[in-house]
This record gives C-alpha cells, sequence and structure tokens, in this order.
C-alpha cells in the first residue's frame, strides 16, 4: 500500500502542477513535502531511484559533451568568475544571518564558507529539462549553462573528494584505461539494435564502468558517469543514446525531487534562511548576466543564460551534507538548504515558464556594446553571395550540396550546429557555417537576405518546420525544398506551401526500387537467397 500512496501523490501533484502550467518537478517536490510530512515511512527505494536519475543524467550530459565548449573564455571564464562572487556572496549572507541571531545549530567559519561555496552552484537537473523542454541545448545559451554547469560539477566533485578524506583507491589511476576501452564499447554499440537492448546499454554503461567503478576505486561515481558519457559522446550514436535513455532518466528524476522533501517540513528557523536565499535568487540571476554580457555575448543571450541558472543546485544538497557528516554543521543545516532548494526550483519553473516579455524588458536594461566587441557566434550574420542554403549538413543534406555544385550552382552555403561536423567539413572545402537554425538569435543576427533557394535537411523531428516558420516570419519569397522523415511533418510543410517535400523514407524505397529495375531479370539458375 505504501508505493501505491507514493505513485498516487507523484500523479496527484504532477498533474495538478500540469493544470496549473506549471512543470511537473514542481508537483514531484511538493508532493515530496506532503509525503514527509505524513505518518507514512519514507521508503529508501525512492532515493536510490533519485540517485540513479542523477547518474543517467549526467551521463546523457556527457554524451553530448564537446570538451572544447568547456575550453571556450564564455564558459570557463563565466563558470570561474560566477562561483567566485557568488560564494563570496552567499557566505557573508550566511554569516550577517548567523550575527543576528539565526539558529541552525552548530557552525563553524569553516561550515559557512561551505554553505556559501555550496550555493554557488546551479540546478544541472532544472537546466536540462528546460533546455530539452524548449529544444535550446543547441543554442548558443544553452551551450554555455551546460558548459558552466559542468564545470560547477567537477568543482563539486573535487571539493567532496578532499574534504571527505577519503582518498582515491592507487588503482584509481587504472581509469585512463576507460579511454581506449572506450573504443571497444563503441563497437558493441554498433552491433546492437535500436530498440529496447539501445537503452539498456546505455544504463549498463552509466551505471557500471560510470558510476560504480568510479565508486569503489574512492572517485565521485557521479563524476564517472558524465566521464563515461564524455567517451562516449565522439561515437555516431550517441545523439540516438541519449534520446533512447530520455524517458528513462525522466522517471528516475522523479525519486530524486521526491527525496527532497522527503525529511520533512524544517522548522522555523531554515523557513527563516529559505526566505533569505530566495531573495538572493534575483541577484544569482544578475550576476550570470552581467558576467556573459561582459564576456562578449549579446543582451538577449546573456539574459536566457542568466534566467536558465537561477535555481540552486541539487549538488548543494550533497555539499552541505558532507559538511554535516564532518562536523562543520549541525544537523538542521541541510533540511534549512533543501527546503531553499526546492523552492529556488518553484520560482526558476514560473520564470522560465513564458520568459519572452521579462527577456525583453531584462535586455532593454543592459547597456548597448559595439558590434565589434562582441563574441563572433553573436555578430551579424552575412549571406552577401549567397543563393542556396542548405539547412542540416547530414547526409541528406551533404547529397544535396554536392549535386548543387555539379550541377554548376555557385553560391551554396550550408549550415548546421554541430561545431564537429562543421570543422570537418570545412576540411573537406565545403562552405559551411556553424549555427542553430531553430533558435530565435540566429534569425534575430540576420541581415537582409538575398537568397533565392532554401533546403531544409535537418534530421532533428520538427526542426524543418520550424525553421520554416522563421521564413515566413522573414517574408522569404523564394523556393522552398525539404526533406521529411514523417507524413505528418511532410503534411505540414506542403500545407504551408513548399515547393517540394521528399518524404526521406519513401525517397529511399524508390531509389532502391530504380535500383532492382536496373539489375533486370533474375537468369533461370541464379540462387534467389531468400524463400
Amino acid at each position: 500500500m505504501i508505493p501505491a500512496a507514493y505513485l498516487l501523490a507523484v500523479v496527484v501533484f504532477g498533474f495538478a502542477a500540469t493544470l496549473l502550467r506549471l512543470p511537473p518537478l514542481v508537483g514531484f517536490l511538493a508532493a515530496g513535502f506532503v509525503l514527509g510530512s505524513s505518518p507514512l515511512p519514507n521508503l529508501g527505494v525512492v532515493e536510490v531511484l533519485g540517485d540513479l536519475g542523477v547518474a543517467v543524467l549526467l551521463f546523457t550530459i556527457g554524451l553530448k559533451l564537446d570538451l572544447r565548449v568547456l575550453r571556450r573564455k564564455e564558459v570557463l571564464g563565466t563558470a570561474v568568475i560566477v562561483m567566485a562572487v557568488l560564494t563570496l556572496l552567499g557566505t557573508a549572507v550566511v554569516a550577517a544571518l548567523l550575527a543576528v541571531g539565526l539558529n541552525l545549530g552548530a557552525s563553524t567559519p569553516g561550515g559557512v564558507a561551505a554553505v556559501g561555496f555550496a550555493l554557488s552552484f546551479s540546478s544541472t537537473v532544472v537546466v536540462v529539462k528546460l533546455l530539452e523542454e524548449r529544444d535550446d541545448s543547441e543554442s548558443l545559451y544553452g551551450r554555455i549553462a551546460i558548459g558552466v554547469l559542468v564545470l560547477q560539477d567537477i568543482a563539486a566533485v573535487a571539493y567532496m573528494t578532499v574534504s571527505s578524506g577519503r582518498l582515491p583507491s592507487p588503482w584509481a589511476a587504472a581509469l585512463v584505461l576507460l579511454w581506449p576501452a572506450s573504443r571497444l564499447f563503441g563497437k558493441v554499440l554498433d552491433r546492437i539494435d535500436h530498440r529496447e537492448m539501445r537503452a539498456l546499454f546505455g544504463m549498463s554503461m552509466a551505471l557500471l564502468p560510470g558510476y560504480l567503478l568510479f565508486d569503489l576505486l574512492g572517485v565521485d561515481g557521479d563524476l564517472g558517469a558524465l566521464i563515461m558519457g564524455a567517451l562516449l559522446a565522439s561515437h555516431p550514436a550517441a545523439k540516438e543514446l541519449a534520446s533512447a535513455l530520455f524517458t528513462i532518466k525522466e522517471l528516475l528524476l522523479v525519486g530524486f525531487f521526491l527525496t527532497i522533501g522527503l525529511d520533512g517540513v524544517p522548522g522555523t528557523a531554515a523557513f527563516a534562511l529559505a526566505g533569505a536565499l530566495l531573495l538572493l535568487l534575483p541577484v544569482r540571476s544578475l550576476v550570470y548576466t552581467m558576467v556573459v554580457r561582459a564576456l562578449g555575448m549579446r543582451r538577449r543571450t546573456s539574459v536566457l543564460t542568466g534566467l536558465a541558472l537561477t535555481a540552486y543546485s541539487e549538488f548543494a544538497l550533497i555539499v552541505v551534507g558532507t559538511a554535516t557528516d564532518h562536523g562543520l554543521l549541525g544537523g538542521e543545516w541541510p533540511a534549512a538548504v533543501s527546503l531553499a532548494l526546492a523552492l529556488s526550483f518553484v520560482v526558476s519553473a514560473m520564470v522560465n515558464h513564458k520568459p519572452a516579455a521579462l527577456v525583453q524588458w531584462m535586455s532593454a536594461l543592459l547597456p548597448h556594446r559595439p558590434v565589434s566587441t562582441l563574441h563572433p557566434d553573436e555578430r551579424p550574420v552575412s549571406l552577401e553571395g549567397v543563393c542556396t542554403v542548405v539547412f542540416g549538413m547530414g547526409r541528406a543534406g551533404r547529397s544535396t550540396y554536392m549535386r548543387l555544385y555539379a550541377d554548376g550552382e555557385t553560391g551554396v552555403l550550408g549550415i548546421d550546429n554541430d561545431a564537429t561536423k562543421v570543422e570537418e567539413l570545412t576540411r573537406q572545402g565545403f562552405n559551411v557555417m556553424e549555427a542553430d537554425a531553430t533558435d530565435q538569435q540566429f534569425w534575430e543576427r540576420l541581415e537582409a537576405v538575398h537568397v533565392s533557394t532554401v533546403v531544409l535537411a535537418m534530421s532533428e523531428p520538427g526542426a524543418n518546420v520550424h525553421v520554416l516558420e522563421w521564413l515566413d516570419r522573414s517574408h522569404f519569397d523564394g523556393r522552398v525544398l525539404a526533406i521529411a522523415r514523417y507524413d505528418d511533418e511532410a503534411a505540414t510543410m506542403r500545407a504551408a506551401g513548399v515547393d517540394v517535400v521528399i518524404n526521406l523514407y519513401e525517397g529511399a524505397g524508390e531509389a532502391l526500387a530504380r535500383a532492382a529495375e536496373g539489375l533486370g531479370p533474375t537468369s533461370p539458375g541464379a540462387d534467389a537467397g531468400v524463400a
């Protein structure tokens, strides 16, 4: 009966949040507090599921990770500067509250500094879910946010490793062998079908050579899951593997959100601390916004990054818990921080639900800066001399591009959001540019467009339709050719007036049929091969 009660609470509160047009995670947090305050016993399996969810989440982040992104100044600079500023600010606020009489049990200067450091992180779970819901993971602000989160997670793991006093095993050096072993794992992935076995393979990689092996050797398991994903990020099936794990990850993370509230409603002092920390949320957002802006980003990019990274991090609970275990803080501190964390999730969800008006207002408050001082990815995009643009340089896009050049067309430009692919194609002589055509920022950066033909060849479901909408808003009056993977997508594009729509699978079938006809009739003595 107890598991049934937990499931009922999750469904009811999750559905209630949806009706209020809030993300379901807000309902899951509320369900955790209600269950924690009820006479029902805590289910230990919920915390286990939550830990698994965080590990799988970090593994999927690793699958999408481009290590070169972490070295960029807008990512590394933002992470270092913001962590330093917010650590000092959080430490000062907590120290001031203790000075005026806030009583949360024992505290030491080292413990207060640990709380300030914990409060400098932003929530990986909230940001990743937000970017997935908006389909903004590949946008510029999305890449900056993910890169900053990864660096923060590494800093948190380093702190916990050092403060725990638990030295890694001498065998931990052998973990470098996972790098060549990842090639073997990649070959195994090549031979796995595209159904349930692919999801099971992903779970195994995240939890066995990832979380479990690192943990056994005295290294944080969450870091191991992240590294294991990063080792497989260059595999052609990495994105498909991340998609296969999406639903499993979402279900497991329900346990994580429930766990935050299962300790019950904290006391009065905890509410006082949580209230003060909530007042810091606008300051956190402003610090992120100003730092990103100072590093050369456009106003809109800076504001979106600041709003996305507003919520406190789930790693704050782990860092504060570690400080409590070592006697630096009293036992009430984790409950107070968990309350602040949960409330920050709610505030972040509400602020980022439909932020267009807020983004516009905040952007107008930021000072202008010359275009020449902007980051190269933020400067206006000129398509002068370009006659044909191919959106999406996958197999279909590259084939279209090469056929256009073979037919004598000039002024062909390919656009793709995969930096690695763009670099490789540039080396091969393609005229290609890195950009996310589904992102509003790309279209805002476009100067006058004199393109006569557009080819929509992106592989992500719905992406071609999204770009078609932007073309319509831009009053594009040239020819549009599009590739569709699904019948409803093709119907939508035909209804929107696309000149030529090719169903990818139907086209493949027709090509096979023509190839079969070209083989001619089978001779009487030939082996049919298959009955």
